[in-house]
């Protein structure tokens, strides 16, 4: 099902991917949404003046461009503009690009094999005040991880959590937005909003993309 943002205000993207073809094709498909107004810079240099002088609502960005990558790109449009969203829209699933792209802004994380609705209810759900991590890169974490479950380490912030906002958390970091955190759980989609706000302030977190990276790295998750 897809998304429906909260407001019916255009949402001004900044499409940047130093592949031509796929650029030009994507956003022709994403304006075919009267909802969204893309734009395209094609590295992560131009981006930047991009933003600087009109700052987007979204920028979908991708990893590996050639001068100033993706993850510098958006620590510098953090900058230049603090109130843009940042989604990664890449190839790249491995996990240090994913934190790269974290640490430098990121709200969320695709792969370029995700569907256009899904690209399309990414920018939404960003615009809206959401982070987002794709299942796909969620799983892939999780297995990069695994060998952490075996580790000798001090107690992990984690227990300061309730039984009921580890499952959550689990959830989070499996990729799972909050409507369906909420059907699994059987609680209603702003309970799991609550328990998503609590489980950033204890942790001291500041998305539920940093959580769902945290959970794995931490063994906060049962993981088989």
């Amino acid at each position: 099902m897809t998304f429906v943002a909260d407001h019916a205000e255009t949402i001004r993207v900044l499409l940047v991917d130093d592949q031509e073809l796929f650029r030009r094709g994507l956003r022709m498909v994403l304006e075919a949404d009267p909802g969204l107004e893309v734009e395209e810079a094609q590295d992560g240099l131009s981006a930047v003046a991009q933003a600087t002088a009109s700052p987007p609502d979204v920028v979908l960005l991708d990893v590996r461009m050639p001068g100033m990558n993706g993850p510098e790109a958006a620590g510098a449009i953090k900058e230049a503009a603090p109130s843009a969203r940042i989604v990664m829209l890449t190839a790249s699933d491995e996990e240090s690009d994913l934190l790269d792209s974290i640490r430098n802004g990121a709200s969320g994380y695709l792969l370029k094999d995700s569907s256009v609705d899904q690209v399309s209810d990414a920018v939404r759900r960003v615009a809206s005040g959401q982070s987002l991590i794709s299942p796909q890169v969620a799983t892939r974490l999780l297995e990069e991880f695994r060998v952490l479950a075996t580790r000798d380490e001090p107690e992990p912030r984690g227990t300061k959590l309730s039984d009921r906002e580890l499952e959550v958390l689990r959830l989070v970091a499996l990729g799972h937005n909050n409507k369906e955190i909420g059907r699994a759980l059987f609680i209603s989609e702003n309970t799991v909003k609550n328990h998503v706000r609590n489980i950033l302030e204890k942790l001291q977190l500041r998305s539920r993309v940093e959580a769902a990276t945290y959970a794995v790295r931490e063994r906060l998750l049962d993981l088989p």
